[in-house]
């Protein structure tokens, strides 16, 4: 173990983007990998077992994921700090992260060495976004939170389903299904559904995952 090294916890399901992060990170003076995991689980365990420096999370993780991986371990350990490295920039993504408590949002396209000045920068006590994602969450800022009933229609919407089969599935009437929906389309600024299922994907509103398979 090197003394005085930033020690490093790597979250990631991919095997072979997990092993490669490991590698590059284990080759840079001041950093060491402490521990690694595969999932949201495994990395609360391993947070504990080890107490890192720096915890290096996706967001996209089996059984937890990555944001409710920070919640956790930040509500046991607050001063736990979180770099977030994903293939995701939907705004909502990058404002639910950040809720919980990253201190900077990566995308997996980042070179190396951003990757190891991010590091450096939380280690000491500072934030990264970069200016791509931080425009992105500006915009996210500035629109009105969806109520946990609009969520749910958009989410059934996204699914494909018609007024009608919202109605049913929710227990409400097609004419409040409506009234939602109408609300929905101004506050995610689009005119139909349609694009309302479109910026909900994109903008990682409604997570893929909770997609229903209808064919």
């Amino acid at each position: 173990m090197t003394k005085g090294a930033i020690r490093v916890l790597v979250v990631e399901d991919h095997h072979v983007v997990r092993q490669g992060l490991v590698a590059l990170l284990n080759v840079v003076d001041g950093l060491e990998v402490v521990g690694e995991a595969a999932d949201g689980v495994e990395a609360i365990a391993q947070f504990s077992k080890y107490q890192p420096d720096i915890v290096l999370i996706d967001l996209r993780l089996p059984r937890l994921t990555g944001v409710e991986v920070i919640k956790r371990v930040r509500m046991q350990t607050p001063q736990a700090r979180f770099i977030v490295l994903t293939t995701y920039d939907g705004d909502e993504d990058i404002y639910r992260a950040l809720q919980a408590g990253a201190r900077a949002y990566l995308l997996k396209g980042m070179t190396s060495e951003e990757l190891i000045a991010t590091i450096r920068a939380v280690h000491a006590g500072r934030s990264h976004i970069p200016p791509a994602i931080a425009g992105k969450l500006a915009e996210r800022m500035g629109t009105e939170e969806l109520t946990p009933r609009e969520f749910d229609v958009l989410e059934q919407i996204v699914n494909g389903m018609s007024n009608k089969e919202i109605a049913t599935e929710l227990e409400i009437s097609e004419t409040t299904v409506k009234t939602h929906i109408n609300s929905l389309l101004g506050k995610l600024g689009v005119t139909d559904r349609t694009q309302a299922a479109t910026a909900a994907i994109q903008r990682g509103i409604v997570p893929l995952e909770s997609l229903k398979n209808h064919g």
